[in-house]
């Protein structure tokens, strides 16, 4: 209510102001009397009456509208943005300003072209101009509105307004394609990752589930889908358990973008072998996805991924203590994560004791070597048969070499 009394008391003073201006030039003329007292009272008309006719005018008439070219982005891409401007009279604006109004993550983002642009239209009823960020960061990325700003050329009068034009794109994090192979036990030979191919015993099967997108088409139980009437497939027995559940630490650190990019890059190329796998993150509140495969299981990781944040206040190992998904024995664990510590260690090692099947990725900066705490904690836990994989930036590829394994 304050505001609106406030906007309508500046009007009016803006408007006396105007007034009094005009009376003090054409009292000026009256009194000076002369060719230059004249000339400089009528050259202040224009402007003047410009000024009262934009006090008039209104910017509802105003059609704005924001073009995105798609709504999924992969983080680091290029987003080109067009917004139009368009009116249904041809009164001359002096000036146009037109501002988007961005997130937080966006605002702070590299701009090629700014999203905020000053037009001059003229008489134009059309306008248009496009603004570029060349770098999205991975989100869930909202814009809200457009705000247009109309002025004079003497600033008495402005007007704004902002214009409701609601969007979204979802960045989902950088991946690289990864050829993943099951890590494997060699007996005297050390840990090495398996290239046999996620198989199933077909000569077996126990039971039917839903069709999935890359099945075979001699999977297919014409029996079960004629009594359900959808499409329904064979389970078959699979010769060694190739599931796989990773752990993402959501614990705050500077290498927290490269820890969900690789994520993305190890559950994708998990599922791309044929295999299923399953999430759990602790950031704000739980998030477990059950252990699954296809395309649909891909988008549901990769959409929680583009908006997870690094917001967990306890240490990692903290948050396997908890957890009952480990209670679980037929499946593999991969913990990933950008802090190497001794009590993680000692739980990695515990349930590896247990369950038989964990792997702990750590994430490095490129080319960064471990520090000399680091060093000793390898060597723990290679004392304590605790399979670390140390994999930099940019050099995701090695995440299933041989030479990785420390």
């Amino acid at each position: 209510m304050k505001s609106k009394i406030w906007i309508a008391f500046k009007k009016v003073w803006k408007m006396i102001l105007l007034l009094v201006l005009i009376l003090i030039a054409f009292a000026y003329a009256m009194f000076q009397g002369g060719f230059v007292s004249w000339f400089l009272f009528y050259s202040f008309l224009p402007f003047a009456g410009y000024c009262l006719a934009l006090s008039l005018y209104s910017l509802n008439e105003l059609e704005v509208t924001r073009v995105l070219p798609k709504t999924d982005y992969n983080a680091g891409e290029a987003l080109k943005v067009m917004v139009t401007v368009k009116r249904t009279n041809s009164f001359p604006l002096f000036y146009l300003l037109l501002e988007d109004q961005l997130d937080d993550r966006l605002k702070f983002a590299q701009q090629r072209k700014k999203a905020k642009a000053l037009l001059l239209p003229g008489r134009k009823k059309e306008l248009a101009y496009e603004y570029i960020i060349d770098e999205l960061p991975r989100g869930e990325h909202l814009f809200s509105s457009l705000k247009v700003k109309v002025g004079d050329p003497l600033g008495l009068f402005e007007k704004e307004k902002s214009f409701e034009a609601l969007g979204k794109v979802i960045v989902y994090p950088a991946y690289t394609e990864l050829v993943y192979r099951p890590f494997e036990n060699q007996f005297e030979q050390g840990l090495t990752a398996s290239r046999e191919r996620v198989q199933r015993d077909t000569s077996m099967a126990i039971g039917v589930r839903d069709y999935q997108p890359g099945d075979r088409f001699s999977w297919i139980n014409w029996k079960a889908s004629a009594k359900r009437n959808e499409i329904m497939t064979k389970e078959f027995e699979q010769r060694q358990s190739h599931d796989v559940f990773v752990v993402m630490d959501c614990v705050p650190d500077p290498h927290s973008e490269a820890v969900v990019s690789f994520t993305a890059s190890l559950v994708r190329a998990i599922l791309k072998k044929g295999a299923q796998t399953g999430l759990l993150t602790f950031s704000n509140e739980r998030t477990a996805f059950p252990i699954s495969g296809g395309e649909q299981q891909l988008r549901q990781l990769f959409y929680h991924l583009a908006k997870i944040e690094a917001k967990c206040g306890r240490p990692f190992e903290k948050v396997l203590e908890t957890e009952g998904l480990f209670i679980q024995q037929t499946i593999s664990f991969m913990l990933v994560t950008a802090q190497l510590t001794k009590p993680l260690i000692e739980k990695a090692s515990f349930l590896g004791q247990k369950k038989g099947s964990i792997t702990l990725f750590l994430i490095k900066s490129h080319q960064e070597a471990p520090s000399a705490d680091e060093h000793s904690l390898l060597a723990i836990a290679a004392a304590r048969g605790v399979r670390i994989v140390m994999v930099h930036e940019g050099d995701y590829h090695a995440a299933f070499s041989e030479v990785s394994l420390r």
